[in-house]
């Protein structure tokens, strides 16, 4: 800055200029002050006739009891007057036989306009703030500036956001006001239905005000209107006192709500100023719906019968009566229903606030705000630039491109928003057609020989839009030469009968082979003759591409079950010629022995179960049965060199324990073994009738002695093939005549998804089930257990002690 003047001394133009601006200046400080007081006149004018009309007094009466009322309660004259407009009540009617006079009226009506308090003494500082407020409400016109009013005055008692409800005649709420919250959380909460434990109503139906000042404990006991709870943890709501049967919006159906963002409880100070406010707030309510206007409320509900009648997005703005205020201070006197769409309300919910609320970032643009006020001060319309404007459409944003025009209508202007169709959309979604079918469009005209592709054509055909389309006769010639005559045959069908054809051909690009399908149709002239051809050409590459994968997929399946086969006939061969089985029962050693063996599947799998049943030199019988893991040759394989080694060691004098060890060592140490293995070895003694028995991990043989079943205990012995120094045991059972033996391998009691106990209690059942069948009959047995899913070969000796010597 700098202490110079501005201007030249000696310039005459600067202090016409500033002494002009001064009187102007006092001018409006002049007008504000007449209109302060003419407002504050016709409160007290209507307070003093409220007065009147209760008590019969003088007007000068009147005024003395108002000033009297003031001074006894510390308020200032508006003050008192706005609460004696608030608090009226409708007198009782005196009996004709009783005599009244002017002084008890007087009385009467001082018991009926001043309302009871807790504590009509406020301090300093609360009478000062209702001072400010009464002077402020002269300028007040509507409840949401009631509402921004209160928040702006109610600093002392620490108020954050105002919300003011009306009760509906339903029963429910409708904000009608409110200032520090956001038009989102307004919207949320803009109907109230008449539920239970909301605070507001049960403060309009109690008639006195609700503290919340504990949150946890409110929380349970209300529902908190406002959004977040945490947000303001403490709230107050004031009924404001009348007489009931009030209409809506009046202020006997009227409550405040006061929130709080600090915690802790309202002081005594804070509430009873907070319900003199109440009280003081209710004249200002009860004038808003005094005020003499029914014409112009029939004018306006005429005007909104009319925008209800109107399709599209409209509003009526008028101006305040002020001519100094802005386009912010537009306010909506009517709304078609289709406003919804654009601005989030419809109708009704718009009238009466202000355009700044209603269309916020619409107001803030400063090409719209010179534009409205170019059409109110010369009535010439005005059309803004399309914007993008985000909306709800299904449940899904969309972005739509409007303009919005202003049109004058008396001292208004009528605002209405365009929707622009959207050439644009239309062709992106074509682009994401084409993109995503991996096609595109193609036409020849046939008389003007104009041909016209999308870039996907170009794309697909590897040709530049540099070089062109091509004509229709000569699209053959970008195919390879074996398709170049079914598609030139079908090119002349379509031209020539016009018949549409549908047909795939390949072409070379740089990128390789393609795969490509032609689709066209003719456009006949009234004669039938085509004049122009529609069509489109599609990639099939990836398509055609899995196909031929699949083929070979196939093919290659194919081969390998041939393998599989020819691998499963020689195992099946190996197996029959390793393994022979007996085609009845056989004795062995003055036993019955009969053999079953059945493979899980008929199908390419050839298992490693085995048996050995043979008699020995010295009349006694050795009795084996093995399982080697896995199918195939291999499992034969091994299972044969098990088979056999077993069978030579028992005959050469090695203990059962010993044998087994023996062919761990074999599997451990035998390059062309197949894995692990499980083994029964027993040797029955025809004289002393003993059988002495060894196992590898296998299950325990069953025996069934007089109509009683029970598994032999198992002897120590590990899987052969899983532990380089394994321990092996035996044990010995003798036998009695009629005494049956089973010897068999986990396919018989294993199934998927049950234990190795509910096999072998199943075997056991069927064992006891069928104890009398007579020898050969082992197949009606097996049927009974392995009735249902079976996944593993199935391998068992029944081996039966005659009741009588042979």
């Amino acid at each position: 800055m700098t202490s110079e003047p501005a201007t030249p001394a000696d310039s005459g133009a600067a202090p016409d200029t500033v002494a002009l601006a001064e009187v102007v200046a006092r001018q409006r400080a002049e007008l504000d002050r007449l209109r302060d007081l003419a407002a504050m006149a016709a409160v007290l004018e209507r307070a003093k006739g409220a007065v009147m009309t209760l008590t019969g007094c003088t007007p000068d009466a009147a005024d003395e009891e108002l000033r009297r009322r003031a001074k006894a309660g510390r308020r200032t004259l508006l003050e008192q007057c706005w609460i004696t407009l608030g608090t009226l009540a409708a007198p009782q009617a005196a009996p004709a036989d009783t005599p009244s006079t002017a002084e008890s009226r007087a009385d009467a009506g001082t018991a009926a306009t001043v309302p009871s308090s807790r504590n009509p003494a406020l301090s300093e500082g609360s009478s000062a703030t209702l001072a400010a407020l009464g002077k402020q409400l002269v300028r007040v016109a509507t409840p949401q500036e009631l509402a921004q009013c209160l928040l702006e005055q109610l600093t002392e008692a620490d108020t954050d956001a105002v919300m003011i409800y009306a009760r509906m005649p339903a029963g429910g709420l409708d904000l009608i006001g409110h200032a520090g919250i956001d038009e989102t959380l307004a919207t949320q909460w803009h109907h109230v239905p008449p539920l239970s434990g909301v605070a507001a109503l049960d403060a309009l139906r109690a008639g006195e005000p609700r503290w919340l000042e504990d949150l946890e404990t409110d929380r349970r006991r209300y529902l908190l209107i406002g959004g977040p709870p945490s947000r303001w943890p403490t709230r107050a709501w004031l009924p404001l006192p009348g007489a009931a049967g009030g209409r809506q919006g009046s202020a006997t159906d009227v409550c405040i709500g006061i929130l709080r963002s600090r915690t802790g409880a309202f002081s005594a100070e804070h509430r009873d100023l907070l319900q003199a406010v109440a009280r003081l707030c209710a004249g200002r309510l009860r004038a808003f719906d005094s005020h003499p206007g029914g014409a112009a409320d029939a004018a306006a509900e005429s005007v909104q019968a009319v925008f209800d009648a109107l399709p599209g997005a409209a509003m009526l703005l008028t101006p305040p009566p002020d001519a100094s205020a802005g386009v912010e201070d537009l306010r909506v006197a009517a709304a078609t229903a289709q406003s919804g769409v654009v601005v989030g309300r419809a109708g009704q919910e718009l009238v009466g606030r202000r355009f700044q609320e209603c269309c916020p970032a619409l107001a803030a643009e400063p090409s719209l705000r010179r534009g409205l006020r170019r059409t109110l001060t010369t009535g010439e319309p005005y059309e803004s630039e399309p914007f993008g404007h985000q909306e709800v459409v299904d449940g899904i944003a969309e972005l739509s491109t409007y303009s919005v025009r202003a049109a004058p209508l008396g001292e208004g202007v009528v605002l209405t928003w365009v929707r622009h169709g959207s050439s644009d959309r239309q062709e992106q979604r074509l682009a994401d057609l084409q993109r995503l079918g991996n096609l595109g469009w193609a036409s020849w005209n046939l008389l003007t020989h104009e041909v016209t592709w999308s870039s996907q054509v170009y794309a697909l055909l590897g040709r530049s839009a540099e070089s062109g389309p091509v004509g229709l006769t000569a699209l053959p010639d970008l195919a390879l030469p074996e398709d170049r005559a079914a598609l030139d045959h079908a090119i002349a069908r379509l031209l020539r009968d016009g018949r549409p054809f549908d047909l795939p051909f390949r072409i070379r690009t740089t990128g390789g082979l393609r795969h490509l399908r032609a689709v066209a149709e003719a456009v006949p002239d009234s004669h039938g003759t085509p004049v122009e051809v529609h069509g489109v050409i599609q990639d099939l590459t990836a398509q055609r591409s899995a196909e031929l994968a699949l083929v070979e997929s196939e093919r290659a399946i194919l081969t390998q079950h041939d393998v599989l086969l020819a691998e499963r006939t020689l195992a099946g061969r190996l197996q029959d010629a390793l393994l022979p089985l007996p085609t009845r029962p056989v004795r062995l050693a003055g036993l019955r022995v009969e053999v079953a063996y059945l493979p899980a599947q008929s199908g390419i799998h050839v298992g490693g179960d085995w048996f050995s049943a043979i008699e020995l030199a010295d009349g006694e019988a050795l009795f084996v049965v093995g399982d080697v893991a896995g199918h195939g040759i291999d499992a034969v394989a091994t299972m044969a060199q098990l088979r056999f080694t077993a069978k030579g060691m028992v005959i050469t004098g090695s203990s059962l324990t010993g044998a087994l060890a023996r062919l761990n060592r074999l599997l451990l140490h035998s390059r062309d073994s197949h894995g692990t293995a499980t083994m029964v070895l027993a040797r029955y003694d025809r004289a002393r009738r003993r059988l002495l028995w060894a196992q590898a991990g296998h299950p325990p043989p069953l025996l069934l002695r007089d109509g009683e079943v029970r598994f032999l205990d198992r002897p120590a012995g590990m899987l052969l093939g899983a532990s380089t120094e394994p321990r092996f045991q035996e044990a010995e059972v003798g036998l009695e005549p009629g005494d049956r033996v089973l010897l068999y391998t986990d396919g018989l009691i294993e199934r998927p998804g049950e234990t190795l106990d509910r096999g072998l209690k199943r075997l056991a059942d069927g064992v006891l089930a069928h104890h009398t069948d007579e020898t050969g009959k082992l197949g009606a047995l097996l049927a009974e257990v392995l009735a249902g899913e079976r996944r593993d070969d199935v391998c068992v000796l029944d081996i039966r002690v005659p009741t009588e010597p042979e």
